[in-house]
């Protein structure tokens, strides 16, 4: 017997939103999440929206070990964001200019290729995978993180915390 639940499951969105869905994106034009720093400055520095500066346009955030590339675009992109831990892109945040692009086209190009959104309200429509989150943001900013590194950072920060706390009450019980 042959297993062709898979098939039924891509007919069946097809059928309900006339639509097949792909899977939640990890990149930007040649812009994704994983590359190089190198690789990064490589693409900006050829990509025609935007306005990369080289090194101008990058920061060291020494408290967490992280880079940040910021630059300008030119036209639909207003400005871009790459957050790099360990010379590796996990977040990248592109604020769209509203002058020449609209949430709701944006909005709607995304269902007709990933489906509907995981959540939604009104400052942000996620779409989200195992690996993946995307997310449409007000003001129209896209931004796609790697959960796997995000996730680390965050269970990082907690650990961080709690030592925090536990060093706190052992201050407080020396009185």
């Amino acid at each position: 017997m042959r297993n062709y639940s898979g098939i039924v499951v891509v007919f069946f969105m097809v059928a309900i939103t006339g639509f097949a869905q792909e899977e939640i994106p990890r990149s930007f034009r040649n812009f994704s999440l994983g590359m190089g720093v190198e690789e990064l400055k490589t693409v900006l520095a050829n990509d025609e929206i935007f306005r990369f500066r080289e090194d101008r346009d990058v920061s060291f955030l020494p408290l967490r070990e992280e880079v940040l590339i910021e630059t300008t675009g030119n036209s639909f992109v207003r400005q871009a964001f790459f957050q790099l831990r360990g010379q590796t892109v996990f977040i990248m945040t592109f604020r769209l200019n509203t002058q020449l692009v609209d949430h709701y086209s944006v909005f709607m190009s995304f269902i007709k290729k990933y489906g509907e959104p995981l959540t939604i309200d009104p400052k942000q429509a996620v779409w989200e995978s195992e690996t993946t989150r995307v997310a449409i943001e007000r003001p129209l900013t896209v931004k796609y993180i790697d959960r796997v590194i995000f996730d680390a950072i965050v269970d990082e920060s907690q650990l961080h915390a709690s030592e925090r706390a536990q060093m706190f009450e052992d201050f407080l019980n020396d009185f």
